[in-house]
């Protein structure tokens, strides 16, 4: 199966979190905070979106941050995604 955003959507994977801290101490289940770094996974055609000519900024691959507490949690074929607006989208991670 496979996500296809619509309009301004973008489908993201977030990264792989660290089960230890810098200084070795390893974090329990419940004290790991989800990280704000994600894979776009998929992206929407844009277009027109509420009266408004959106351009899609980001592409398939692009490491993003993105908001906190934004988009809809997804779980497909034991995969989890989000869900998210682009304007969502904070920053792309360049290297």
């Amino acid at each position: 199966m496979k996500l296809k955003p619509l309009g301004d959507k973008v489908v993201l994977k977030q990264m792989v979190e660290e089960e230890t801290t810098k200084s070795g101490i390893i974090l329990a289940g419940a004290a790991k905070e989800k990280p704000q770094q994600a894979e776009v996974i998929a992206v929407g055609p844009g277009g027109m979106v509420d009266g408004k000519d959106v351009k899609m900024e980001v592409k398939v691959g692009d490491q993003v941050i993105y908001s906190k507490y934004a988009g809809t949690e997804v779980k497909l074929d034991g995969e989890e995604y989000i869900v998210v607006k682009q304007n969502d989208i904070v920053a792309i991670v360049e290297e």
